[in-house]
C-alpha cells in the first residue's frame, strides 16, 4: 500500500527514469518483480505498471490487503489535509482524491498502524450526475501540468479525468487512448453534456490528449495547467492566442 502522500512510478527502476504515474496514499498495488532497491508493480485501481523505491510503500499482511481490496475506501475530497499515524508519531499530508480504507470517526487502522485525520471525505461510490463531474473537474484548476502527475500539485490531461471521475466512485483506465474505448460514443458536440469525456488526436490519428466537456462549450483540461477553454466540432480554441490547440477526434459518454 502506498503509506505516503504520493509516490512516484517510474518506466524503469531508476530515480532518473520518466514517471509514468503517481500512487496516493491509501492506494493499492502487486508487486510482480523486485530487485534490492525497486519494485515492479501493478496498481490495483488501473492495472497500470511500473516501478516503485522499495522504501516508498508499505509491505500489507495478505490477509489486510484482501479486505482492503475487498472493502473499498472513503475519498479525501480537500485539496490537502493533514494525517496523522499515530503508531509512529509522524504527520502525512495527503491530497484530494487519496483512499481512507475502514475510517469509523476519523480514525482507521492498517495492520499494526493507527491513523488519524482532520479532514472531509466521501464514500468511494455516490450518485453520479454530470454537476458532480464538473464540481470535481474544477477542484483541479490551475493545477500545473506534470506528466504522468495525479494530484492538484501536478497532473496531466488523463490524469485529471482518472482523478475526477475517481471522486464519484467511477473507475477509469490511466492513458486517454486506453479512457477512449471507454463509454458511449456521441456523434454530435451538440449532443454532449456536462461530464462527457472530448478526445483529441494529432496527425497521425493517435489520441494524444483528453478533457471533460463544461455547459456552454467549454472544456476543462491539463494543457501546462489545468485551464478552460472553448470547444468546438473543430476543437480545442484558445481564445488568448486566437488558435486552435488541439484537433477533435472523439466524444464519449461515461454516465
Amino acid at each position: 500500500m502506498c503509506n505516503l502522500s504520493m509516490v512516484p512510478v517510474r518506466f524503469e527502476p531508476s530515480h532518473k527514469s520518466e514517471m509514468v504515474t503517481q500512487l496516493l496514499f491509501g492506494e493499492l498495488f502487486e508487486i510482480i518483480e523486485k530487485t534490492e532497491n525497486w519494485s515492479k508493480v501493478k496498481l490495483i485501481y488501473d492495472q497500470y505498471e511500473g516501478w516503485v523505491d522499495v522504501k516508498q510503500y508499505l509491505p500489507l499482511y495478505n490477509e489486510t490487503f484482501e479486505k482492503l481490496h475487498d472493502f473499498g475506501s472513503t475519498i479525501s475530497i480537500d485539496i490537502v489535509h493533514v494525517l496523522i499515524n499515530e503508531t509512529k508519531n509522524y504527520v502525512i499530508p495527503i491530497v484530494l482524491g487519496s483512499s481512507l480504507p475502514f475510517v469509523v470517526n476519523q480514525t482507521f487502522y492498517i495492520d499494526d498502524h493507527k491513523y488519524s485525520f482532520e479532514g472531509n471525505v466521501r464514500p468511494s461510490k455516490e450518485d453520479v450526475t454530470p454537476e458532480k463531474i464538473t464540481e470535481n473537474a474544477y477542484m483541479y484548476l490551475d493545477a500545473p501540468y506534470l506528466w504522468g502527475g495525479r494530484s492538484p500539485f501536478g497532473i496531466d490531461c488523463s490524469g485529471l479525468v482518472q482523478m475526477t471521475y475517481k471522486l464519484s466512485g467511477i473507475k477509469l483506465p490511466r492513458d486517454a487512448g486506453q479512457q477512449a474505448s471507454c463509454g458511449t460514443t456521441i456523434n454530435l458536440l451538440s449532443e454532449a453534456q456536462a461530464g462527457d469525456l472530448a478526445f483529441f488526436d494529432n496527425e497521425e490519428g493517435i489520441i494524444t490528449h483528453v478533457g471533460i466537456i463544461l455547459p456552454n462549450n467549454q472544456i476543462i483540461h491539463a494543457s501546462g495547467r489545468v485551464r478552460v477553454d472553448s470547444l468546438d466540432h473543430e476543437g480545442i480554441y484558445n481564445v488568448k492566442k486566437k488558435q486552435y490547440s488541439h484537433k477533435l477526434r472523439l466524444i464519449k459518454r461515461i454516465i
